[in-house]
């Protein structure tokens, strides 16, 4: 190879080292600029151009481009870094340790504090799908319009089967026979514990009410000329008991006199089949089978008005039998609808404003609140025959209980409040742990929210 070549293989090599410029060959005259490019392998640095093609070219700030840098065009470079304080490491790092906050409160206090705001986390309970335990009841009369079953404070079921009724001790489950009545007076229409648990009244179909001693299986009295037929409800407010009639009339007995009647009670124009008194005794709610709804209040009977009702509730479209007065608001009550009406609605007893109203879609036969947590329990008949947990005020369905072939006429509370019992057209009586177990309900119970002035008959 001559030096003419050598000299201008030496001055390629040279021009294609130069950073940042491109790599082209220089060519003598116009003619060589044919349509097509054939390489010139001699004049070319293989070794370069594939440094170039698998290194040097690869972007991105992981992988920037080799340079070759001048020690003023480095100079400027540590300048340039340093006033726009381009020499951190680390985004958002600090060079020295932060200085040590100021508690503006006590660490003793701010711990105290949390400790009184923080709230233990609620277990979720878990409500059983099935009955607890399920007890023949035959004979059972399958009647809408009567209140067959009961559950005292002491612990005692009664259920009236026919013309006889039995009382079942939950404590130990004997089972013993209070009464049977005779053809001519039977069968029983409605059963109801007085408030100490030890005595029961007991409504016949002739009309009369009999009062027993359970303890000693005695009948004390009974009480004749309150009704001209059937006795299909009862409740108890202190020595006083209250009874509905088919006749439509609702009569207060004071049991502890001979003249037993002391109060009378019209607004109903058929069977009064739903009866039930406030937690504070103030106010009754009375369902009838002409769909009305009654609040009587003692303090306007009490003043020459025996007969007026305090407000009268005429929204239900089918009989009222479920009546439940919450346990923890004292003028919030909830009522159900027959099979022409499927809902639940509440009110507020004060003012006789409906709150809310819910279509349930089957006949509403019973309701129980829960005594532990804001809940209802309805039972139903046509046509699914279950029971149903609403969570309150929302009214979400939380359970829907299902066993019972036949409507769930007759629901009662166990004393501690997380026992339901229930009797259907069935025949049968099952028992349902819907609402938690005793010792965790009694801590998570809510606070009452009494009637105001409860404890005055009349405000002057």
């Amino acid at each position: 190879m001559d030096a003419g070549s050598m000299n201008s293989s030496s001055y390629l090599k040279a021009q294609s080292r130069s950073p940042l410029q491109e790599q082209f060959l220089h060519r003598k005259n116009s003619k060589d600029n044919l349509d097509r490019f054939i390489p010139n392998r001699s004049a070319m640095d293989l070794d370069y151009a594939h440094y170039m093609l698998t290194q040097g070219r690869k972007g991105g700030k992981e992988n920037p481009t080799a340079t070759v840098n001048s020690p003023s065009r480095e100079a400027y470079r540590k300048q340039l870094a340093e006033a726009l304080n381009l020499n951190r490491t680390r985004i958002l790092a600090f060079k020295n340790k932060p200085p040590t906050p100021v508690e503006l409160i006590p660490q003793g206090h701010l711990s105290s504090s949390l400790h009184y705001q923080a709230k233990p986390t609620k277990t979720r309970r878990c409500i059983p799908q099935t009955s607890e335990r399920t007890l023949d009841a035959p004979d059972l009369v399958d009647d809408f319009y009567l209140n067959l079953l009961d559950w005292g404070s002491k612990n005692v079921l009664a259920i009236a089967l026919e013309n006889t009724v039995y009382l079942w001790d939950a404590s130990n489950g004997s089972t013993s026979e209070l009464v049977t009545v005779g053809d001519e007076d039977g069968p029983v229409t409605s059963v109801n514990w007085a408030p100490d648990g030890l005595h029961l009244s007991i409504g016949l179909n002739n009309s009369n009410v009999q009062l027993w001693d359970s303890a000693s299986c005695k009948q004390l009295r009974t009480l004749r000329g309150c009704h001209r037929s059937r006795v299909g409800s009862m409740a108890w407010n202190n020595h006083i008991l209250t009874t509905g009639g088919m006749d439509g009339k609702i009569i207060n007995n004071d049991v502890r006199i001979r003249s037993h009647i002391v109060e009378t009670y019209r607004g109903h124009q058929q069977e009064v089949c739903g009866l039930k008194w406030s937690t504070s005794g103030q106010q009754l709610a009375s369902g009838g089978n002409d769909n009305l709804i009654h609040i009587w209040d003692r303090s306007v009977a009490s003043s020459n008005s025996a007969t007026q009702w305090f407000h009268r509730l005429e929204e239900h479209t089918s009989a009222v039998k479920a009546l439940a007065w919450c346990p923890f608001q004292g003028n919030l009550l909830a009522s159900g609808g027959g099979g022409g009406d499927r809902s639940i609605k509440f009110w507020n007893t004060h003012t006789g404003a409906c709150l809310n109203s819910i279509d349930t879609g089957s006949q509403v036969c019973a309701l129980l609140w829960n005594k532990n947590e804001k809940e209802l329990l309805s039972s139903h008949g046509f046509t699914q025959n279950q029971l149903i947990l609403w969570k309150y005020p929302s009214m979400l369905k939380m359970a829907e209980l299902t066993g019972h072939t036949s409507r769930v006429l007759y629901m009662a509370q166990s004393p501690d409040g997380c026992t339901v019992a229930t009797a259907a057209g069935d025949e049968t009586l099952r028992f349902w742990n819907v609402f938690g177990v005793p010792e965790v309900a009694a801590k998570s119970a809510p606070k009452a929210n009494p009637e105001p002035f409860s404890r005055f008959n009349r405000i002057r």
